[in-house]
């Protein structure tokens, strides 16, 4: 077996700012957004809307790295957040804000962005996180982003944290997905026989002026336009850093494992998008509630099960890459319920308790305050 690359890791989150009091979306004032910049570079960035930051770790080669990295941007956001009353949420909907109020960073990207897509960018209310994982040889990259896809049900079914919209809630775990598939170009990663495949695809809409560069792919999974990586972007944001680095371990994971399966003369079966589009929605509509399927096996398999074959297929890879806490730590994901469950525990039991619908909704916001800070 040739020598394995370092499967680098890079981590990015965006986060909404709400009012500490109110609990509503707050667009980020200029005096913070200055504050954070001096102190954290261009690892933070404004996002579309002016409620939102984004933070991104540097190439990092280990997931404990990367958990130093991320508690620092954390921090850092929500310290010169609270200077002006505002604090951080990692969680990919807002479960009280309308989108129609919100407005969006007057930056060229941003503003050619909302001229392009209209009214399906304007609803743009969602959060994410995305996963970067080193692998230089470009042919290498194509190949394990068609075996890579079939997990990414997986890893949202752990991620989902958008089960309100609008003061709703919409009986999904990830409503964050509904939103953003209106975006053309995303969606499961089509396949691609090789690198100059790939390039010619792109190639084809940038020759016709309909995209400016792969930055404007939005797929699920995608070989980075700017980095050489794989970067997954299935997942919605994760409340609790924890639960992103285990994450972002068995995302790590994952792409080692096919790697090395590549060096004993094997690989992981490639199905259909088709096939692989329902559990992407079952993930997307119950979280890791509802199990899903195992096409090898033909079975609906609890996702508790699966988790653990998971752990195991990746066990001997986690622990080259120094991770294997963070993979087995994902387990608790199962045990305590994804962000969308504990959302929809801390609104019920607020109306239990008689509040209103708006207040219960409240109690839920607050909630995702703590939850940012309690890892930190």
């Amino acid at each position: 077996m040739t020598e394995a690359p370092e499967f680098t890791i890079g981590i990015e989150e965006e986060y909404l700012l709400v009012d500490r009091e109110t609990c509503a979306l707050a667009n980020a004032p200029t005096e913070m957004m200055e504050a954070c910049i001096a102190e954290l570079g261009d690892q933070v960035t404004p996002e579309f809307l002016q409620c939102q930051v984004e933070v991104g770790t540097r190439v990092c080669k280990t997931v404990p790295e990367a958990r130093e990295e991320l508690k620092h941007l954390r921090a850092t956001v929500a310290k010169h957040a609270a200077t002006h009353g505002l604090a951080p949420i990692a969680v990919s909907c807002h479960p009280l804000a309308d989108w129609k109020k919100q407005h969006h960073t007057d930056k060229d990207r941003y503003n050619d962005l909302e001229k392009a897509l209209a009214g399906v960018a304007r609803r743009m209310l969602i959060c994410g996180m995305h996963v970067h994982v080193g692998v230089p040889d470009k042919d290498q990259r194509i190949d394990l982003m068609a075996q890579l896809s079939y997990f990414l049900p997986h890893l949202l079914a752990m991620s989902t944290s958008s089960p309100f919209w609008q003061g709703v809630d919409t009986g999904l775990a990830s409503y964050r997905l509904t939103v953003f598939d209106n975006l053309p170009r995303t969606g499961l990663p089509p396949r691609f026989e090789s690198w100059s495949d790939y390039e010619r695809s792109v190639g084809a809409l940038v020759s016709l002026g309909l995209i400016e560069d792969a930055t404007k792919i939005w797929w699920d999974l995608r070989p980075s336009a700017r980095f050489p990586t794989l970067e997954s972007r299935i997942c919605d944001v994760s409340p609790r850093l924890e639960h992103t680095l285990s994450i972002a371990a068995l995302t790590q994971c994952i792409t080692r494992m096919l790697w090395r399966l590549a060096g004993l003369n094997q690989r992981w079966r490639v199905y259909e998008r088709f096939l692989v589009g329902e559990n992407r929605w079952r993930a997307q509509r119950y979280g890791v509630n509802e199990g899903l399927v195992d096409f090898g096996r033909k079975e609906l398999v609890p996702f508790a099960e699966l988790l653990d074959e998971l752990i195991a297929l990746v066990e001997s890879d986690a622990a080259a890459l120094g991770c294997l806490d963070e993979v087995n730590a994902a387990r608790a994901v199962i045990a305590n319920g994804t962000s969308a469950d504990r959302q929809r525990r801390v609104h019920a039991a607020a109306l239990q308790a008689g509040a209103t619908p708006d207040d219960a909704m409240r109690a839920v916001v607050h909630a995702l305050i703590e939850e940012y800070s309690a890892d930190l």
